[in-house]
């Protein structure tokens, strides 16, 4: 998808955004955030919407949000307000493809259903892979494509509306899959109907444990 169809896309959908596409992918999103916070350190949430996991995040963590779209910031940003979310150190409008942070910045970097909808996701990736630490790990959970069955013919049905409806049906789960700092250390089906992945990648380096 281009930059300006995203853009476009979730103009339209951050008014209506937690009522629809938030309550469908809420078990995803617990999964990857109750994950996060058996850990310590500085997290990055790369797509934080409209900020619908940060109240969810531990109070031992100190989490930093980015997102292209002004309008779901706002919303994310009246969040942490409304709530006295000290655990939010930073919320920021960016682009994904070249986040303004120095090399490993975060212990872990975390993305839930963005990488199906930005532009250029391999280099989204390797942007989360740089700004992690060594030893740290990317939490990804999305969407990709099957080879096989009704869902596949659903997918590849729907992939022409992509710029509609804000996602592509079809993602390809090898185009997140190129990184070479990055091992898979888990990867689970999540419902409904196993739609969605998680995936944890655990960060290699010089100083990074072997998975």
């Amino acid at each position: 998808m281009e930059l300006d169809a995203v853009t476009k896309s979730y103009r339209r959908w951050a008014p209506v955004y937690d009522a629809t596409f938030g309550a469908i992918t809420g078990v995803g999103r617990r999964r990857a955030v109750a994950h996060v916070n058996t850990r310590t350190g500085r997290v990055l949430e790369v797509g934080v919407g409209t900020g619908l996991a940060l109240p969810a995040y531990g109070p031992h963590l100190k989490v930093t949000g980015i997102d292209f779209s002004d309008e779901m910031l706002a919303k994310a940003r009246k969040k942490v307000l409304d709530r006295g979310l000290q655990h939010v150190e930073e919320l920021r409008q960016m682009d994904a493809r070249t986040l303004d942070f120095p090399d490993a910045s975060f212990d872990t970097v975390v993305a839930m259903y963005l990488v199906s909808v930005v532009p250029e996701p391999e280099r989204v990736v390797a942007e989360m892979a740089r700004v992690c630490k060594p030893g740290g790990e990317v939490v990804i959970v999305g969407h990709f494509a099957r080879d096989t069955g009704l869902l596949s013919v659903l997918e590849r049905a729907f992939a022409p509306l992509a710029d509609l409806i804000g996602w592509h049906s079809d993602f390809d789960r090898a185009r997140v899959m190129g990184c070479p700092e990055l091992q898979v250390a888990e990867e689970r089906s999540l419902p409904p109907f196993g739609m969605f992945t998680f995936l944890r990648l655990a960060r290699q380096g010089a100083d990074a444990p072997a998975a």
